[in-house]
């Protein structure tokens, strides 16, 4: 069977699937085989990655040196066929990572999960590092040049020229599924949360039963303001000037807004960290005392130490993306002949966007005390389930107000940043602003990829279309709908992709061992 006809056996599959049993049939990869036992998404994510690790000999703390150098440019060659350098193949993977989960998401993990959840976010951002080193190398080794001269890689080619033809079920699999992420995850997730940011900072100015802000109920729980319909349809126009473009195109914007939204970011937050320099041991204490050992009521109630497990996992891997897979199309477009040398220069992504920014948010949302305004510290300091419950259904406890996704962030900045300016929380706004953009046009890329690879070039017009109609529907749907349809398609394209890294285990440590036997002279 060939890839077109495949690709759309296993749409209409996926479709048939969604009609007859709902979004839960999906949501299930998250909580399968039970809600009461580790799910085997975790086991195979965390385990994947701690055997690769093993496999390799922690190539993410060996040959992290050697990757910072590559990156700087040390070995750049314009003449190594690819599309983009190291520098640029990096940053456009970041700007898919660096974003919307470094903000909504870790407010997300600890609103449910609590502070405890962050240490699982490290958990999977140290083995993911490996997950990242392998998932690239592997692309960037079995990548082939398309029919207009680019080129065209990620696990889909891994599983099919790596494991053969027989293994094509799996990588159209992937391949299909990387599409319908694209859309969700990669792109109505990003617009979704900027107008979500948007429409609270107005709606704090001019009240939410102004014309413009007031929300009709358009059928049965759906409701949906003037504004945000005006939000989507300027976030569509923004993404579709730039993604149908092409890849240099989105090389070069994605290069320039990758470093200056970061810059601003993570400029805030350590204004916020060093003013609370005193209460972030206590930071820390929470994070792993609560990973291990989350309070009773939570225990008793929600799932306990399963539940901050899995958000951490969850929002870990929406986080920095390791062994997801995503990433490794961005890097497979590398000016390089050596594949291992783009893998190092991989293993950078989860250190930038978990382990340092990501943590950077934590400690902000819980040094702050914003931590307090989540369903998780309602849990765990109410009285009786009954008052849990009724706390959470009007969204006040001891009178804050619940607080979740770039909101709950929103609250943090603006109160660890009260003693300089009164509008920290305009700084949030403005990184979800940017960041939703620059992961939007970078997801473009890899829903692009994947959509090639199953119907060839001339399937790359007709997605953008759709890819930018879904940054609209983002921008006017509903958050549980958004996050759980992007986390159930997240969760089902890894398992090929850590197939492949587990049976092509022998093929990495055999490239890996032979690049670094050879001497590397920087390239004048």
């Amino acid at each position: 069977m060939d890839r077109k006809t495949a690709g759309i056996l296993t749409f209409s599959i996926i479709i048939f699937l969604m009609y007859a049993f709902g979004l839960d049939f999906f949501d299930t990869v998250w909580s399968f085989p039970s809600n009461r036992s580790v799910p085997l998404m975790v086991l195979a994510l965390v385990g994947t990655g701690v055997y690769t690790t093993l496999q390799l000999g922690f190539p993410q703390i060996k040959y992290l040196k050697h990757g910072i150098n590559v990156t700087r440019g040390l070995y750049d060659n314009p003449n190594d066929e690819g599309d983009l350098n190291h520098f640029k193949a990096l940053t456009t993977a970041l700007s898919a990572t660096v974003g919307i989960g470094n903000i909504a998401g870790v407010a997300t993990a600890i609103y449910y999960g609590g502070p405890g959840a962050v240490f699982w976010m490290w958990v999977t951002a140290f083995f993911g590092t490996t997950l990242k080193f392998a998932e690239c190398t592997l692309s960037l080794k079995y990548r082939e040049m398309d029919a207009l001269g680019k080129t065209a890689g990620g696990p889909m080619y891994t599983i099919e020229n790596g494991l053969g033809k027989n293994w094509r079920w799996m990588a159209v699999s992937f391949a299909a599924f990387a599409v319908i992420c694209s859309f969700a995850t990669g792109n109505a997730i990003q617009s979704f949360t900027v107008s979500d940011q948007l429409y609270s900072e107005v709606s704090n100015v001019i009240g939410s039963v102004h014309p413009i802000t007031f929300k009709h109920e358009i059928w049965n729980g759906f409701e949906l303001s003037i504004f945000q319909f005006i939000i989507g349809i300027l976030m569509a126009i923004i993404v579709g000037s730039v993604v149908i473009g092409g890849i240099n195109r989105i090389g070069t914007v994605t290069g320039l807004l990758a470093p200056f939204m970061a810059l601003i970011y993570v400029s805030a937050a350590s204004i916020i960290i060093l003013s609370n320099i005193d209460k972030i041991p206590e930071s820390f204490s929470l994070i792993f005392t609560m990973a291990f050992n989350p309070p009773a009521t939570v225990a008793g109630t929600s799932g306990g130490i399963l539940m901050t497990m899995l958000w951490g996992i969850k929002r870990g891997l929406y986080s920095n993306e390791a062994g997801q897979g995503s990433a490794a199309i961005a890097h497979s477009t590398a000016k390089t002949n050596f594949s291992v040398r783009e893998g190092a220069v991989a293993m950078l992504g989860p250190y930038i966007d978990t382990l340092i920014i990501c943590t950077m948010t934590a400690l902000v949302i819980i040094s702050t005390g914003a931590w307090k305004h989540t369903e998780f510290f309602v849990n765990i300091t109410s009285s009786s389930a009954d008052q849990a419950k009724a706390a959470i259904e009007s969204g006040i406890f001891q009178g804050r107000q619940l607080l979740n996704s770039s909101l709950l962030t929103s609250l943090a900045f603006k109160n660890g940043l009260s003693f300089i300016i009164s509008f920290g929380d305009k700084i949030v706004t403005l990184s979800v602003l940017l960041f939703a953009i620059s992961t939007a046009i970078a997801w473009s890329f890899y829903g692009n990829r994947a959509a090639v690879y199953l119907f060839g070039e001339k399937a790359i017009k007709p997605y953008l279309y759709v890819y930018v109609l879904f940054v609209f529907i983002g921008a006017i749907a509903e958050l549980e709908t958004v996050w759980a349809f992007g986390d159930a398609c997240l969760g089902i394209m890894t398992f090929p992709n850590l197939i492949s890294i587990i049976l092509l285990i022998g093929t990495l440590k055999v490239l890996t061992k032979e690049y670094f036997s050879k001497d590397h002279v920087p390239y004048k």
